[in-house]
């Protein structure tokens, strides 16, 4: 990585060696003029139909991905979703995986000189958004999205599908919390060990039931919601004690959509923008 602090208040991340490394070593080979636009179609989240791929193609997309899972965590969150969906497929792999592997390859090309760039608002306020889309894996299980951001660019992201089964969308929203709460509140308290109290942690929803669920507990629970495990109002303790505030957020404006959908089109702009940050050298 290469930490830039040239530009007064910005942080620039960059990792072009490791990005053109990872393009050399790949075996499909990209066409100067190849352009992608986005790094996966919206095929992304299903199986595919392809038979499986020989022991080689096997062992580099399982490559591959583990070099792109490096590589999102750092300095292309741009990239997680993707990444996230081809890991839970590297043990049996199809083709249908391979082509989408292709596409995010052809997709890091295209963007190849573009990095991650964080600044600040205010080092006291924290902004979560945390989103989850119902129902969308071929075993019917929901998927939870999450940013982190204190003014501009993601400084932390989520992306990853849900482990237990929902029934509803508020329920996939409360079970999308449970799997952010953990790193939210963690969050909160490195930032405090570092010398910079948090005055407030904000986390944004774009689901009405499930935010009075989360401020309310049982309270905001009626008989259709009675088999909702308690633990999901964990969350409520938490804005009872002053160390969370939950907000409505309109869904064209919830960043965790980014996480959780393949986005096309100016949506998927729209969200890049804000997640990578300024672009310019």
């Amino acid at each position: 990585m290469t930490l830039d602090y040239s530009k007064k208040g910005k942080l620039k991340i960059r990792m072009d060696d490791y990005v053109q490394r990872m393009l050399d070593k790949f075996s499909v080979k990209c066409k100067e003029d190849d352009k992608q636009e986005t790094p996966a179609g919206n095929n992304l989240l299903e199986v595919g139909k392809g038979k499986l791929l020989d022991k080689d193609q096997q062992a580099e997309i399982h490559r591959f991905v583990a070099k792109h899972l490096f590589l999102t965590k750092r300095a292309r969150l741009d990239m997680h979703l993707t990444v996230a969906i081809l890991a839970s497929r590297v043990q049996n792999p199809n083709q249908s995986d391979w082509h989408k592997l292709v596409r995010l390859m052809r997709y890091m090309h295209s963007t190849k000189k573009w990095h991650l760039t964080l600044s600040v608002d205010n080092l006291r306020v924290m902004k979560w958004y945390v989103d989850a889309s119902f129902a969308v894996h071929p075993d019917f299980k929901s998927h939870t999205g999450g940013v982190m951001t204190m003014g501009s660019g993601a400084m932390q992201a989520m992306s990853k599908k849900q482990k237990l089964d929902s029934r509803s969308s508020t329920h996939a929203e409360l079970i999308g919390v449970d799997d952010a709460i953990t790193q939210v509140l963690w969050t909160r308290m490195f930032m405090e060990e570092q010398g910079y109290p948090i005055e407030k942690s904000i986390l944004y929803q774009d689901n009405m039931s499930s935010i009075l669920l989360k401020k309310n507990g049982r309270s905001s629970a009626g008989k259709r919601s009675r088999a909702l495990k308690i633990r999901y109002f964990f969350v409520t303790d938490q804005v009872e004690k002053g160390n969370l505030t939950i907000k409505h957020m309109p869904t064209d404006d919830m960043w965790g959509d980014y996480m959780m959908i393949p986005l096309q089109g100016e949506k998927f702009r729209k969200f890049w923008a804000l997640i990578q940050g300024d672009q310019e050298d």
